[in-house]
């Protein structure tokens, strides 16, 4: 989708859940990049935020709230947020799988850039030796899923000194790993593909 603010962004997330679990539309991948924002999730409180709204204000960073699972993360620019909208009834009906299921995604991704990237027992999200690169979240009304992960490729990581990320881990970028800008339309492509390996669809249409 582009850059789109995450306020659109959710909306065209809702407008896509109603038509995944009518079974209009298909499973669907979104894939956006966010200007600066920063999300409170269910399990967070906002004096994670370390920032004040003035300092938020002067580097134009927004703050939404998020029915999504876990606590505080940021989306901005360089970063690829997928919100995957998949209907898991009937066969995929396990909460605990679909988080490792996006984990697989990420992580093959990964390797299609050599980079290693792993789990951690007890931490949800996509880790390296040098930090965590990629944070999920997710939402599942009726076992239709919305929200989804952030993979920080070109990120400017000094934009998470503004919150406590997650549950507080060090975080890194494709970029650090691998010491080079990468474009974005590279690295979709590779979750497209990975998206669809590990979910078992032939084949994924672009565009809204």
């Amino acid at each position: 989708m582009g850059r789109l603010e995450y306020g659109e962004a959710y909306r065209v997330q809702k407008e896509t859940e109603a038509a995944v679990r009518e079974r209009r539309e298909p499973d669907t991948l979104l894939l956006v990049e966010h200007p600066h924002v920063l999300t409170v999730g269910r399990r967070a409180t906002r004096e994670l935020i370390l920032a004040g709204p003035e300092a938020l204000a002067a580097r134009g960073v927004s703050v939404y709230e998020s029915n999504r699972g876990g606590k505080m993360t940021y989306h901005g620019l360089g970063q690829v947020v997928g919100y995957p909208v998949v209907n898991l009834s009937p066969d995929r009906e396990d909460v605990h799988r679909y988080v490792r299921d996006l984990e697989d995604v990420l992580i093959r991704a990964m390797l299609d850039f050599r980079i290693e990237a792993f789990r951690v027992e007890g931490l949800t999200g996509v880790h390296t030796e040098r930090g965590k690169v990629a944070a999920i979240g997710v939402h599942i009304a009726r076992w239709v899923t919305t929200h989804g992960f952030a993979l920080n490729v070109n990120t400017d990581l000094d934009y998470f000194k503004l919150i406590v990320a997650c549950e507080g881990e060090p975080v890194t970028s494709m970029k650090e790993l691998t010491g080079r800008e990468l474009p974005l339309r590279e690295v979709e492509d590779r979750l497209v593909a990975r998206f669809c390996e590990v979910f078992e669809i032939e084949s994924l249409e672009s565009g809204v």
